[in-house]
Parts: structure tokens; C-alpha cells; sequence
């Protein structure tokens, strides 16, 4: 990013842009809570669902047919025009694609750019987790199959399309299967990643990294409910017996459901998140800032094993739009994710340091 444009948008008054999806709302409510003034880039469709919420709906509404034409010149200008700083989520990251947001858009981002394209691409997220010496799934190529194992295909897709298989032959033909009913593109099966089903308590954790401040936020966590596999066990069933059934296990999030951890866990879990900061610093200077959340298992022997990170905002954080039960004891007062990116923003424009939390 031009040091002119930085220099342009540290002067002016700011304005707090996203797509509307995933967690648009809430952005909408915390930049309205710290006084900025909001665009949201909608379909036609999407835009009486988000006027029926008032103190989530955007100031200014930029409708479009397609979310790609927010790469086109003219609203690219536009939102330069109103000194809109853009807030990724997952729908903007999979609707635009990390590498066009990072190649092709010149409206300033929150946070690295960079992060959102290792996020994105499932080998390049091992090398950082790996690197960030976090305890991880085992990893399998088709032939070495021999216990139950999750397929992942790359970007934020809202957990579409995984499958579970336990051998070579079931991993071809689920994949196959996939293939022929259009579940998944040819690009995906070739990138897929094979992961060891990990078993345990699934845990979600919404962390913020603040270069303003230096420090690491925990704000708050969830779990996901995913259909059909989060009822599935209610019909007592292997999976061979649901195969017969015409059952396929899907993962697909639907919604989620606030958690907390004994606090005896809490020193791990904020260790896992220094980590993951400092390895990114080290891998894509100036490494990730902002919201991320590491995805992980908490195993019987209360052992963490991170399997995913989404690095921006994520849809659990949705669950506390008035804080949650730890942003609380940072801030003595209701803070979410989306209030807290605004008061990120505000904080860098007052201190003239807003080059350091976009691109």
C-alpha cells in the first residue's frame, strides 16, 4: 500500500466497509459503537434482512449483483472516495478469494493480507501451525490410510465437502462420489488434505492480536454445530450402516454455541496463540494482526491439537455482541470482536499509527 494513500486516510474520516454475510452484523454494531460510519456490500436480496436489524444494518448500503464487482475499478474508487477500511470475514474470503484480495483489491484491509493467504491454502496453514510448534493432526497420503481420517479441501467453505473415510479404497470412492455430484471441483480433490480424526471436545478459539497495544486478547470461544453430523449418533448407527441408508456424514456449519474452559487450561491456550503470532512474524512480516481463531480438539488427557486456524474474524464470535465471559476482564466493559477491530482502528488513526494494522 502507497504511503500516500496511508497518509490520505490517516486525515480523513474513516468509514468501516464489509460484505453482508457472516459476521456483518456484528461488525456493523461495534463500528457504530466507537462512531464510525459503516458501507455495506450487498446483494439486492440481502438488503432487507439487514435493514430489519437497526443498530446492525450499514449507514450506506453499495448493492451489487455479484461480491467480485467489489474488485471493479469504479466501487474500488468509491470506497477510497469515503476512506472505507475493509473488514475480511469468511464469506468475503471465499466469495472474493485470498489471492484477488491480495493481488487485485486497493481499498486498505484490516489486518495482513498476507495472513488471509496462508490461511487459504491447506499445505502452506500446516507449514505455519508446524512451525509454530502446535501439536497437529497426523497427516496421511491415500496409500498410508489406516485409521479414520478427515478430508479437507482448500478455503473458507463453511466445512462443505469434508468426508470421512478409513481406508485408501473408501478415500478414492467418497472422493469420486463427491466429484459426480458436484460437492466438490477437480481443484479440490487434487489439493485435498488427510487429516487423522482427532478425538475429543471441540473448541473454537476467538482470539485479537493487537499491534496497537502488544499484547495477545482471549474474547471468547464456541463450538460449531455442523448438520447432519452433530445428530447423527442419535440413530445409533456405524457409518457403513448410514452409507446403506443413503447417509452421508456432512459438516457443513449451521450455527454455533458459546463454551467456556476451566480456567486451568486457559495459561495452554494463550501459549498456543503467542505462538501462532510469533511464528507468523516470522514467516509473513509483519505477521498476522487482528482477529484470528485457532481450531482445535482437547483430547481426554486435556491435551490441545489444533487442526485449522481462520485468520480474521469468525463466525462463533456472532454469539457475543455485548462481550463475552473473557473480553470482559480485559475491558471492564462489553466488548465484541467488531467493536474491537473499530477501536483498533480508531486507536491507530489517533496515534498515527495506522499503517501498521492495514494493507
Amino acid at each position: 500500500m502507497s504511503e500516500d494513500l496511508i497518509q490520505s486516510y490517516s486525515t480523513k474520516d474513516l468509514s468501516i466497509a464489509t460484505i453482508c454475510s457472516h459476521t456483518a452484523l456484528q461488525i456493523f454494531h461495534g463500528a457504530r459503537q466507537e462512531g464510525f460510519k459503516t458501507i455495506g456490500i450487498c446483494r439486492p436480496e440481502r438488503k432487507e434482512l439487514y435493514e430489519a436489524f437497526p443498530y446492525g444494518s450499514p449507514d450506506e448500503f453499495l448493492l451489487v449483483d455479484d461480491f467480485s464487482e467489489i474488485l471493479q475499478s469504479e466501487i474500488q474508487d468509491r470506497l477510497i472516495d469515503a476512506g472505507a477500511i475493509m473488514v475480511p470475514h469468511g464469506s468475503f474470503v471465499e466469495y472474493v478469494g485470498p489471492s484477488r484480495i491480495l493481488e487485485d483489491l486497493r481499498v486498505p484491509t484490516f489486518g495482513n493480507k498476507m495472513s488471509l493467504n496462508w490461511e487459504g491454502n491447506r499445505h502452506q496453514e500446516l507449514k505455519w501451525l508446524s512451525d509454530a510448534k502446535l501439536r497437529l493432526p497426523n497427516k496421511f497420503e491415500p496409500h498410508e490410510i489406516d485409521r479414520l481420517c478427515i478430508v479437507k479441501f482448500h478455503g473458507a467453505k463453511g466445512g462443505r465437502g469434508f468426508l470421512l473415510v478409513s481406508s485408501e479404497e473408501e478415500y478414492h470412492q467418497l472422493l469420486e462420489k463427491s466429484l459426480k455430484e458436484g460437492k466438490i471441483s477437480r481443484l479440490d480433490a487434487d489439493t485435498a488434505v488427510i487429516q487423522e480424526y482427532a478425538i475429543g471436545v471441540r473448541c473454537y478459539v476467538h482470539y485479537f492480536y493487537s499491534s496497537i497495544l502488544n499484547r495477545l486478547e482471549l474474547l471468547s470461544m464456541d463450538q460449531r454445530l455442523e448438520s447432519n453430523i452433530d445428530e447423527l449418533h442419535r440413530m445409533g448407527s456405524t457409518r457403513q450402516e448410514l452409507a446403506k441408508l443413503g447417509v452421508d456424514p456432512s459438516y457443513v456449519v449451521m450455527g454455533n454455541i458459546p463454551m467456556v474452559l476451566r480456567e486451568s487450561l486457559l495459561p495452554e491456550v494463550l501459549a498456543l496463540g503467542e505462538r501462532t503470532i510469533e511464528s507468523s512474524q516470522k514467516l509473513f512480516s509483519p505477521g498476522l494482526t487482528g482477529p484470528f481463531c485457532l481450531e482445535m480438539i482437547c483430547t481426554p488427557e486435556l491435551e490441545f491439537i489444533v487442526f485449522e486456524i481462520s485468520a480474521r474474524i469468525v463466525a462463533g464470535t456472532n454469539l457475543f455482541p455485548l462481550g463475552s465471559p473473557y473480553s470482559c476482564y480485559l475491558w471492564g466493559e462489553a466488548m465484541s470482536t467488531g467493536r474491537r477491530i473499530a477501536w483498533e482502528m480508531k486507536e491507530a488513526q489517533r496515534t498515527e499509527r495506522l499503517g501498521e494494522i492495514i494493507s
